[in-house]
């Protein structure tokens, strides 16, 4: 059964899927699948099971793409990451530059503050601010100038 159906399968899955290394990966799963229920040579309509269960081998698989934000990675390269130092010093430097940061965001006024917070951490649309707040736009974007010009300026003094 497993050389019978690999061919249809494989096209099954490339249309479906783009890395070659994953097709070969869900084909597998799918006759792991088959092995493990056992009994799969005596059904009637064995090609309907073996496709139902690729079915199933790929929503799977699409959502573990989704929920692992697969996508969203980028592949180790060493020579554009080789550079990144981790040095105690380097980190000390950073973590006080963070803590500069910190204390020049808890220094702006607490509306600038907020909506500095709203769009950069939590990544809301000037519109959405701006409704949540009872704002409008322009005075979003006139807030944001503030604090990121705040905190260029703090942190260039340094």
């Amino acid at each position: 059964m497993n050389q019978s159906f690999r061919p249809s399968l494989l096209r099954y899955f490339r249309r479906r899927v783009g890395a070659r290394a994953e097709v070969e990966d869900l084909v597998q799963q799918v006759f792991e699948r088959l092995l493990k229920r056992g009994g799969v040579t005596e059904m009637k309509y064995v090609g309907g099971y073996v496709f139902q269960t690729a079915s199933s081998v790929l929503t799977d698989h699409l959502r573990r793409q989704r929920s692992h934000h697969a996508d969203a990675h980028d592949e180790f390269d060493p020579q554009t990451h080789s550079d990144v130092d981790f040095s105690p010093e380097h980190v000390l430097i950073e973590r006080e530059r963070l803590a500069r940061a910190t204390a020049i965001l808890i220094e702006l006024p607490e509306r600038t503050r907020v909506i500095f917070v709203l769009r950069r951490l939590e990544g809301m649309k000037y519109l959405d601010i701006a409704a949540r707040l009872g704002i409008s736009v322009s005075a979003v974007e006139k807030h944001m100038e503030r604090a990121v010009a705040r905190l260029t300026e703090g942190l260039e003094q340094e």
